[in-house]
């Protein structure tokens, strides 16, 4: 009997995870089903690891708990709490230069309220979330499938959550436990390997499914960069010039490659990625106008793209 494997991968981006939770919140819509009612395993990397995991959290009934048009409204409740830090953050942080630039207790209190006690293993559907460990200086998948077998890799989802997101200069590592050891590891947001967590997300669908005829895949992106770098500018950089300029290229270039890949090795495959002006491309800018324009740019993006999300819809309810 023939199978086809779903698979749902969602980029890193911050507070531009608004764009996303759009779409997903669109397809919810037309098929009337629950997001990880529709997809046998989700990916996610930093905010896209955070949609994956409210998307499987279960409620008291085991069924998927948060709609994607709940998770709309997360980013625009509780951005600012997530990317907010006092003036004495700011002068002790040197702006940014000395310090992270936001303080963990605000995304971890959102994290906390969010998630509340559920765990990796309990997520309804499969789920992957990357993180990167820099003491061992090597990739780290957090993955239910794991999280189900072996009780020491059963972590909070909060928990998950908060190192796929801790995102170099804007958030701290995050230290996280061995059970039963004094070991720990140092984790930080999974984008510098893997942003667009897609390829990682089809490793797992093949190893969990390899029975499967077919693979079909939906990566959404968070907004692709347009703002240049000016070579007169970039050319007499040094260390504090080019460290925010390198973590938006890595981020940018990391999802790209993996797009240029997936659409070379599978034939069902669908990449949603728009192009965001300049001014709708930082990831912690959380002000009321901001978000809302974010917002109508992934309204106007749906629109755009509509007959291919109903292509989309159909098989995955087909």
């Amino acid at each position: 009997m023939s199978q086809t494997v779903k698979l749902l991968s969602i980029d890193g981006g911050g507070i531009r995870g608004v764009i996303p939770a759009v779409l997903l919140a669109e397809i919810e819509k037309r098929t009337g089903k629950r997001t990880a009612q529709l997809f046998n395993l989700i990916a996610g990397t930093s905010t896209g690891g955070i949609l994956a995991l409210a998307l499987t959290k279960p409620d008291a009934k085991g069924e998927p708990q948060y709609s994607a048009a709940e998770l709309v409204s997360f980013y625009i409740e509780q951005g600012e709490k997530i990317f907010s830090r006092t003036l004495w953050h700011k002068l002790i942080a040197a702006g940014n230069l000395i310090e992270t630039k936001f303080p963990a207790s605000g995304i971890e209190q959102v994290l906390d309220a969010f998630f509340g006690d559920a765990r990796l293993a309990d997520a309804v559907t499969d789920v992957v979330v990357t993180s990167y460990e820099i003491e061992r200086r090597q990739p780290f998948l957090f993955k239910s499938s794991n999280a189900k077998l072996l009780t020491g890799y059963d972590f909070p989802m909060k928990t998950v959550a908060r190192a796929t997101s801790a995102a170099p200069t804007y958030f701290e590592p995050l230290k996280l436990a061995v059970t039963g050891t004094n070991d720990y590891y140092a984790l930080i947001d999974g984008g510098v390997y893997a942003n667009n967590p897609a390829m990682c997300g089809l490793v797992e669908a093949r190893t969990r499914y390899p029975q499967a005829n077919n693979y079909m895949a939906v990566s959404l992106g968070t907004g692709e960069l347009t703002r240049a770098i000016p070579y007169d500018h970039a050319r007499k950089w040094g260390v504090a010039g080019w460290a925010k300029p390198v973590l938006e290229i890595v981020l940018d270039g990391v999802s790209s490659t993996v797009d240029y890949q997936l659409r070379n090795v599978l034939k069902n495959y669908h990449r949603f990625q728009t192009t965001l002006q300049p001014d709708l491309q930082q990831m912690d800018q959380t002000g009321s106008a901001h978000l809302r324009e974010l917002k109508l740019a992934a309204d106007a993006f749906v629109k755009s793209r509509s007959g291919e999300i109903d292509q989309v819809c159909a098989q995955l309810v087909g």
